[in-house]
This record gives C-alpha cells, structure tokens and sequence, in this order.
C-alpha cells in the first residue's frame, strides 16, 4: 500500500516540482528528468507529456540549441504565467503540508 500511496503524492506534486526546477533557470529535458529522478524518484517517461502541456498552458517556453554530441536539445525556461502559476503552487504546497504536518503531530 505504501507504494501506491508514494505514486499518487509524485503525481500531485510532479507540476511543482517541475515549476521549481525551472524556476532556478533554463534547462532541457534531460535535465530535468535527472533532477526529479534523484530528488523525488519520478520515471523520466513521465516529463516529456508534462513539458508538452505546460508548453501549451503558456507556463513554460522553449529554445532549441545545436549540440556538439547529438541532436539539438529542447531547453524549457518559465513563462510570466509560468512564474506567476508557480509561487500560487508554491504558496498553496507550504499551507497544504504544514496543514498535514500538523495533523500528524496530533497523533
């Protein structure tokens, strides 16, 4: 049961963490998946979708740059919206976990 519980609080959180990652600036895709990957454990298939909604959503632009060991690579930066729709997620996280963490000192 612990498992499936770690999977849907990686789901609830994936934009969040996505947004963050970007908001210390620039990064491809690959990057991106590799942080997540050892920060939070989340599978590298699961950020190629998201980076493509968020892309639509207008939370996050992209800038294809030529590179000396393979194809071009895709770099993510945040939008206005984008940082806009991260500090709302932000500020929303740190009241929903403190809320949670104080459920569980009660106990």
């Amino acid at each position: 049961m612990t498992d499936s519980i770690q999977i849907q609080l990686r789901k609830g959180a994936l934009d969040l963490c996505v947004l963050a990652v970007l908001s210390r600036g620039e990064n491809y895709g690959y990057e991106i998946a590799s942080t997540l990957v050892s920060a939070v454990g989340m599978g590298e298939g699961t950020i190629y979708p998201l980076m493509r909604r968020m892309q639509n959503e207008g939370l996050v632009a992209t800038r294809l740059v030529e590179s000396s060991s393979g194809p071009p690579r895709k770099y993510y930066r945040l939008t206005p919206l984008g940082r806009t729709v991260f500090e709302a997620y932000r500020s929303d996280w740190r009241t929903f976990a403190a809320a949670v963490d104080k459920l569980l000192e009660d106990v």
